[in-house]
């Protein structure tokens, strides 16, 4: 067999790739789940290891010729443990939804209760809507921010959940500004004897670095993305201690996967130990800061951010007081004609349909894996804005994208 280039083999996917390739050099990439990773973790990601079929655990696989792959997963879990000081660790999930799949199949029933927050408020599909599993298979109730300040209604959780009496409780968002108390919302879970899940997808990065709480050793699960903001292989996992280990390991396998994606767990852990490295606290740390001086830069302009600022790694602007005609896609389209790739978002008390919403949600990740501080994030406010206020506007939109062409040279991505 010969190993030829995929541009030799296919030449049409090869131009597909390299156009995203292009893409992602050229535009700036906004969406708060997205990051940029390493060549290393790209490169752990497209190895040798997508041939291997592990099904089970390290040291204990249905079929044999993993030695190696035994060796990755274990330095995957090894450096997981280390990060975010977790008890127990699984690192196969596919995506942070199916870590959450996981979980509830570990200690629910078909029926059982599960309390959360509204997608609308900022949570997420996985924790209960409709059209999601979870909606279809659990009983579920959600609870809100508050209505004036955009924070969590802590108060009216306890309420709900005294009514309620769920059996799971899960807290961690989508599209949620403000740091989470974790312990608070245990208090609340040990009040009315449920089970507390800490889903911090958007925020593992953040937590490893220790600028933001860590629901580990609080909540009795945690689960995670691995490609956001720290960084590594695309995937999830789940953090837990040993008193559930084997509920949740036989939940993952053989319960909602088999064989696990080795190459991902591969870019994990080389993406884990990066952010073992102490650079990648400075990163966690700039990622915030770069937020606060986007968010900070657009309230200057006179637009709306839910609860008035940012404590992570993003921002979510709801248009209707300032721009009441104008709805969240239509600015994530214009702004992705003009270079900026952001994504729009309902906000809370949102009036308008999910697809298309009244607001917008902003992340910095990327842009500081590319290198930019506070004040580039500064300036690319003042080209949201300009868009913002003009998305029809094709003068507007042509000069907006002269001057991200001018960031995207300045802050290159992958030489």
């Amino acid at each position: 067999m010969t190993y030829d280039t995929i541009r030799e083999t296919d030449s049409t996917v090869a131009e597909f790739l390299e156009a995203e390739r292009a893409r992602q050099d050229e535009t700036l990439a906004m969406i708060a789940s997205e990051n940029h990773v390493s060549e290393s973790v790209m490169e752990a990601q497209s190895s040798e290891l997508t041939n291997n079929y592990a099904e089970g655990y390290p040291g204990e696989r249905y079929y044999g010729g993993c030695e190696y792959a035994d060796a990755i997963e274990q330095l995957a879990i090894d450096r997981a443990k280390e990060l975010w000081g977790a008890d127990h660790v699984n690192v196969q999930p596919h995506s942070g939804s199916q870590a959450n799949m996981g979980v509830y199949l570990a200690i629910l029933e078909p029926g059982d209760k599960i309390l959360s927050l509204d997608l609308t408020h900022g949570g997420h599909l996985s924790h209960g809507h409709p059209a999601n599993f979870a909606g279809q298979v659990y009983d579920i109730e959600q609870y809100e921010v508050d209505s004036e300040t955009g924070y969590v209604d802590y108060e009216g959780l306890d309420e709900t959940a005294k009514k309620f009496e769920p059996d799971v409780i899960v807290s961690g968002y989508s599209a949620y500004p403000r740091e989470v108390n974790f312990e608070r919302i245990q208090a609340t879970a040990d009040a009315v004897d449920a089970y507390h899940v800490a889903d911090i997808a958007h925020i593992t990065g953040l937590v490893a670095a220790g600028v933001h709480e860590s629901p580990v050793g609080v909540a009795d699960f945690v689960t995670g993305s691995t490609h956001k903001t720290i960084r590594a292989g695309r995937g999830g996992l789940i953090m837990c201690g040993e008193e559930h280990a084997d509920d949740v390991d036989s939940a993952v396998f053989p319960g909602t996967q088999g064989g696990p994606a080795m190459h991902n767990i591969a870019g994990k852990a080389v993406g884990f130990g990066e952010a073992l490295d102490p650079s990648f606290d400075e990163y966690a740390e700039q990622t915030v800061a770069n937020a606060k001086a986007l968010g900070h830069r657009l309230r200057e302009h006179g637009l709306d951010l839910v609860s008035g600022g940012t404590d992570n790694h993003l921002v979510l602007v709801d248009l209707r007081p300032s721009h009441p005609n104008t709805t969240g896609k239509e600015v994530e389209s214009a702004l992705e004609d003009a270079g900026i790739v952001l994504n729009a978002n309902t906000v809370p008390g949102e009036t308008r349909s999910p697809f298309n919403p009244s607001g917008i949600r902003i992340g910095t990740p990327a842009l500081t894996t590319r290198g930019f501080g506070e004040g580039a994030c500064g300036e690319v406010a003042d080209l949201i804005y300009e868009v913002v206020d003009a998305p029809h506007d094709e003068a507007v939109i042509a000069d907006v994208s002269a001057r991200v062409d001018e960031l995207t040279d300045e802050y290159t991505l992958y030489d």
